[in-house]
């Protein structure tokens, strides 16, 4: 399985390939689609949804995860981030790909175990979930592989999403899913 996973930002959009097969995880391509400030809207929503077509048209996905909308003080910021989420649904729509969002905090809990974890621990275990090593990756980019490695793991395993109460429950149901 194959998953593209999207961070949306108007100025910033991260995105990230994943694969799952026999049993593993890791990184296909990944990378971060910029617009400058002067940019108008329409422009910087074109160039978005340009570049995950070409993403999708390169490495056809199976799946696409997106980050849901986090609504914090500034209206004006969370319908942006609306915007990019929305052509970058289209992309995927259009591909006829399957769509899932997810929140913020099922991200980082699915990855992390912990839903109030920073982008500092989120993008640690990225890098650790996809053996990267020594590899510089901004933040953009780890939510967006984290948010694909989320779908993922919802796919796998959709009955198990509430039913995990600690790390020790975890690891004991899931010991394929231990690094050593």
């Amino acid at each position: 399985m194959i998953v593209l996973g999207v961070d949306p930002g108007t100025l910033a959009t991260g995105f990230g390939v994943v694969e799952w097969r026999k049993g593993k995880l890791s990184q296909i391509h990944f990378g971060v689609v910029k617009n400058r400030s002067t940019d108008s809207m329409p422009i910087r929503l074109q160039t978005i949804y340009t570049h995950l077509v070409d993403v999708i048209e390169r490495y056809h996905p199976d799946e696409f995860a997106i980050e849901s909308a986090f609504y914090g003080k500034n209206v004006q910021s969370a319908m942006k981030i609306g915007h990019a989420r929305g052509v970058s649904i289209l992309a995927a729509v259009q591909n006829q790909i399957p769509t899932a969002e997810y929140a913020p905090r099922e991200v980082k809990k699915a990855i992390v175990g912990n839903g109030a974890a920073t982008k500092g621990q989120v993008a640690y275990m990225v890098r650790k979930l996809l053996n990267v090593k020594n590899e510089k990756m901004i933040t953009d980019v780890s939510d967006a592989l984290a948010v694909a490695i989320c779908h993922i793991h919802r796919v796998l395993s959709p009955g198990n999403q509430q039913k995990v109460s600690s790390w020790k429950s975890f690891i004991t149901s899931h010991p394929e899913r231990v690094i050593s």
